[in-house]
């Protein structure tokens, strides 16, 4: 009897901790498969755990967060920019890696739900068997009647890359005034005749497959896209002023694997993974012991823009709403 009550215990015990074991690690991404691949591969190898992903525009992603907080399906969402993501901190879990002591001040996790992963920029990309002799080097020539039509952008209400490329015009086009920048933007509008993109991907790939001469795009979306094969594109860092910004990687609230997504967030902002995704997935790192990126441009040979965070982030639903509406207007 004792030996039985003894195997029963055991079994008791087994059970007990596999059901309060941890599931695979849900991660939400907006990130190209190029970059996603070797990540999600070099962290089950270094904790075992393992990754189902979902990906989709940064937009629909935060809409899904949203419909599923009373059960939360997704555990992380890697990818999304600072500007675009501190609205909906509502929605993420605090938490403070380890590595934060590393990360460059100006990307600090202040509000301790948002860990800064990487550091973007907007940029334009042109298909170089496509575009001739049309001079493409900022905004500016956007506006070349031979390029009606032409120009890949997604929804910025969808695509948070499409929303850093509205501030970057409006900042630019406005010289620092983005109210006097919405007359760019709207003509700028008419110029997309009527192709407006719903998400990040459909930019590069357009633009890669011949369908669009020129895209706005992410400097990492771009730089992955010609990495992995894409040789007919060239990266454009507007004439007129580019702006860089934090990109996060946020834990979602009452997700249901939130030890494994803790695990993600240290995993991701560690040395070793920051000098792979300089090196060899070409994103700029956070951490200020990692320097000097052997694939993207200097600092020191863009025109570097700053703007005011702030009211980016306090106009951010208007200047979606108004954008589409001059689109609209536009067509």
């Amino acid at each position: 009897m004792k030996k039985l009550i003894a195997i029963l215990t055991l079994i008791l015990t087994v059970f007990s901790l596999s059901a309060s074991a941890e599931g695979p690690l849900v991660v939400y991404t907006s990130m190209p498969q190029s970059v996603t691949d070797p990540l999600l591969a070099a962290f089950t190898e270094k904790t075992g755990i393992a990754v189902d992903l979902i990906t989709a525009g940064g937009g629909e992603l935060m809409s899904r967060i949203r419909s599923e907080a009373d059960n939360p399906q997704g555990d992380v969402m890697l990818s999304g920019t600072i500007s675009n993501c501190t609205g909906f901190q509502d929605y993420f879990a605090a938490h403070t890696s380890p590595n934060e002591d590393a990360v460059q001040e100006a990307h600090k996790n202040v509000e301790g739900t948002m860990t800064r992963f990487d550091v973007i920029s907007s940029v334009l990309i042109v298909n170089t068997d496509l575009i001739g002799d049309i001079q493409v080097a900022g905004y500016a020539d956007l506006l070349n009647p031979e390029l009606k039509g032409r120009i890949a952008m997604a929804d910025p209400g969808k695509a948070s890359s499409a929303f850093e490329h509205l501030v970057n015009m409006l900042e630019d086009m406005g010289n620092g005034d983005a109210e006097a920048g919405w007359d760019y933007a709207a003509a700028f509008c008419a110029q997309l005749d009527g192709k407006l993109l719903s998400s990040s991907s459909a930019v590069y790939r357009g633009v890669a497959d011949g369908e669009f001469a020129v895209g706005l795009t992410s400097e990492g979306s771009a730089a992955n896209a010609i990495a992995a094969g894409a040789k007919n594109l060239a990266i454009i860092y507007m004439k007129e002023g580019v702006i860089f910004r934090g990109d996060g990687v946020y834990i979602i609230k009452g997700c249901k694997n939130e030890e494994s997504a803790k695990a993600f967030i240290d995993f991701c902002t560690s040395y070793e993974t920051q000098l792979m995704c300089q090196n060899e997935l070409y994103m700029r790192s956070v951490r200020s012991d990692v320097t000097g990126s052997q694939v993207l441009s200097d600092l020191s040979e863009i025109n570097v823009r700053e703007d005011d965070l702030q009211t980016v982030i306090e106009k951010k639903g208007e200047w979606i709403q108004r954008f589409n509406d001059v689109y609209i207007d536009q067509q």
